[in-house]
């Protein structure tokens, strides 16, 4: 399969660069995945869509602030320093800025001295593991010296970093947001939840692999990034009694589908406790298991995203609806509008 079947055409102008003041005030288009018809509304109407019965499967996972801005030691060369992945220890898996500058033994500091690393190992393409040194709680310095790890594709920076945060982030561990999920709001969960909509939280850390382009003509060949997931016995349970009673699915973002259907590829389509790495990659002809419908946002050309979204609606479906957004200027990517394909 080639990846060209997933291109299309997006002026630069719809990539949303700033959230929106209202996060429920997006707006949301609506793909019936087996006919292709498409409807337009706004996103806080997404409860004309559930049903009592029905289950909303949320990634809690919370992104850590981890760029970090500092000077090396010895040369006073500005360097940024990018949070990948917790080895041992204070120890990091990391990306720097410039990395010719960091070598083994360098030392970079931030925020006058508060937080220290030293680099202990040179990895490919900029990679360093860091040891870092500080006095108190690793996470609470973080906090106070970091900034979110905004996508490459937008530019400003956030006034509020809140905002790249969903209001039910819990989990620390995360390269990036689980943007489908920015569009709630707490009384907008409520609304659902007082429906008779079953609200289930599950985990899975997005590594910035998310952003990695697809550098193989042949997708069949692209080598997924793995991703940390956790389903608790409360949330396996909740969805299997919603399946078996006949209510619907619906999962917010391809986080939380990836983590879903994992668990149910790995269980004979049902949904247990578990906890792993998981570098499924879900693209048409793909059977999908575990969910009923995606609220999403809209994704990149040519990503593994709109793979999956192609996987679950059909290609030309999907392609047909991103070309009505472009057309009605919806926002596109991680600050931008959402779709519900049901």
């Amino acid at each position: 399969m080639k990846l060209d079947l997933f291109d299309y055409e997006l002026p630069e102008e719809l990539i949303a660069q700033t959230p929106l003041k209202n996060r429920s005030d997006s707006r949301l288009m609506v793909l019936d995945k087996k006919t292709g018809e498409i409807e337009h509304t706004v996103f806080k109407n997404i409860t004309s869509y559930l049903r009592p019965g029905d289950c909303l499967v949320l990634n809690d996972t919370k992104v850590l602030p981890a760029r970090l801005f500092g000077t090396k030691d010895d040369t006073g060369a500005k360097i940024e320093v990018l949070l990948l992945k917790q080895q041992e220890g204070d120890q990091w898996e990391t990306l720097v800025k410039p990395a010719k500058r960091v070598k083994a033994g360098a030392t970079v500091h931030f925020g006058d001295g508060r937080l220290k690393a030293v680099c202990v190992k040179e990895l490919d393409h900029g990679g360093r593991i860091m040891e870092f040194k500080y006095d108190g709680i690793f996470y609470e310095v973080l906090n106070e010296l970091g900034r979110m790890p905004l996508p490459p594709y937008i530019k400003k920076q956030l006034d509020d970093q809140d905002r790249y945060q969903t209001v039910y982030a819990k989990e620390l561990g995360s390269a990036a947001a689980p943007t489908a999920g920015l569009h709630f709001t707490e009384s907008l969960l409520k609304e659902i939840e007082e429906m008779g909509v079953k609200i289930v939280f599950i985990t899975l850390h997005v590594g910035l692999g998310t952003f990695r382009p697809v550098n193989t003509d042949d997708i069949e060949k692209h080598d997924m990034h793995a991703e940390f997931y956790q389903v608790s016995e409360e949330a396996a349970q909740t969805i299997m009694d919603v399946k078996n009673s006949g209510g619907r699915v619906f999962s917010v973002g391809t986080t939380s589908t990836r983590t879903l259907e994992t668990v149910a590829a790995a269980h004979d389509g049902k949904i247990v406790a578990a906890s792993g790495w998981t570098d499924i990659f879900i693209y048409p002809g793909f059977e999908y298991k575990a969910i009923d419908a995606l609220i999403t946002n809209f994704h990149l050309p040519k990503s593994t995203l709109i793979m999956l979204v192609s996987a679950l609606a059909g290609r030309e479906h999907v392609l047909h609806a991103y070309e009505t957004a472009v057309k009605e200027k919806y926002r596109f990517f991680s600050f931008g509008d959402a779709m519900l394909i049901k």
